[in-house]
């Protein structure tokens, strides 16, 4: 079996121009959610029936490039480079598929004025953005993924220490690592209490600070995509805002309703959204804005500043009534299985290691459109 790792591929799309990327699945789920510059060729059931049916169509494949074959698990795309190979094409599979693309994570570092080193971590599969501050020695980890060893590498990088865990709110999209990696390391996990409905944490509340390293990081309560949604303010110079706020959208306001874990409604959830976004507007323009996820498939390092966002953003250009009514009225599709996954992070769940990579499987949809 000819096959590339999901890490590899990532580090081919990145350099060379020499692969095609083919992706063998149904049409609609290829508009759902796909590997960035991949094409759609939908033999999905040709190649589980009778795999000979799917020649005439992947015959007009371009052969001056290397395919590799995709599908949700790496089975179906498995026939699928057999049949190429037979048409003389170079071909392999994606080990794992989608699921596989899912692991995928990329690290850059963050221009930005602090006493230490700010590195964005990518999962480019999820839309996911994770950070890593590193001040004076110490470490501190925000929105990790429950792929714990990506954080652990960049800091061993640094020749740091772990001192802090901390989510900005209780994700509706993957299962976050934060517990975890604070039990790993025997170091404090903050989440706001709102969210922390039955898991163990440091709890934090609006204008509590953390000291990491020479960097003091402030607390800022800003509900209405959760209730205990915060955003850290690294001294001015940087915004962690969750889902809050993006840098051309903001957090819907519907997923703890939905899941059953809020008491709120949407309206009045939309309400305290827009009052948290007025709050974060009051911070400095240069302030460089990064938020827990990027809608496409991030390349790190993914950045705007307040006064970038505040221009090219049109939701924060709504007066409250239209804001409120345009958030509460237009709900896009929902994250796959985001109810499970919000009670896995509010600590009402728990889901066996080798379940959790099927349970993210799928498009990121955190962000209101």
């Amino acid at each position: 079996m000819s096959a590339m790792a999901p890490d590899e591929l990532g580090k081919r799309l990145q350099t060379d121009d020499d692969v095609l990327v083919l992706d063998i699945r149904h049409e609609e789920d290829f508009d759902d959610w796909h590997i960035p510059a991949s094409v759609n060729v939908d033999v999905y059931d040709e190649l589980t029936t009778e795999p000979d049916a799917a020649k005439d169509d992947l015959s007009e494949l371009p052969d001056e490039k290397e395919i590799v074959t995709v599908c949700a698990e790496g089975v179906v795309s498995q026939t699928a480079t057999d049949v190429l190979d037979e048409l003389g094409y170079d071909a392999t599979t994606l080990t794992d598929g989608m699921s596989g693309w899912s692991r995928v994570h990329r690290h850059a570092p963050v221009s930005v004025d602090l006493d230490g080193t700010l590195v964005q971590v990518a999962r480019p599969g999820k839309g996911c953005l994770s950070h890593v501050l590193i001040s004076e020695g110490e470490a501190a980890v925000f929105d990790p993924s429950h792929y714990l060893a990506e954080y652990e590498a960049v800091i061993d990088d640094h020749d740091a220490e772990l001192v802090a865990v901390l989510d900005t709110h209780a994700h509706a999209d993957h299962v976050s690592g934060g517990h975890e990696l604070a039990a790993r390391h025997d170091v404090p996990y903050y989440l706001h209490p709102k969210d922390a409905l039955a898991v163990e944490t440091a709890p934090i509340e609006d204008g509590d600070t953390v000291q990491i390293g020479a960097v003091e990081i402030e607390v800022i309560h800003t509900p209405g995509h959760s209730e205990g949604s915060v955003s850290f303010d690294l001294e001015g110079k940087a915004l962690l805002t969750g889902d809050t706020l993006f840098h051309e959208s903001v957090g819907r306001v519907e997923l703890g309703v939905e899941a059953g874990i809020e008491d709120s409604d949407v309206e009045a959830n939309a309400a305290t959204l827009y009052e948290s976004l007025q709050r974060l507007l009051e911070r400095p323009d240069d302030a460089v804005v990064l938020p827990a996820h990027d809608p496409g498939s991030p390349e790190p390092p993914v950045t705007a500043t307040l006064g970038e966002v505040r221009a090219g953003n049109e939701d924060l250009g709504r007066d409250r009534e239209a804001f409120i009514r345009e958030l509460a009225d237009d709900i896009p599709d929902h994250p796959p299985n985001f109810e499970r996954v919000k009670r896995t992070n509010v600590g009402q769940e728990s889901v066996p290691a080798d379940e959790l990579a099927d349970l993210e499987l799928g498009p990121n949809n955190c962000a209101a459109e």
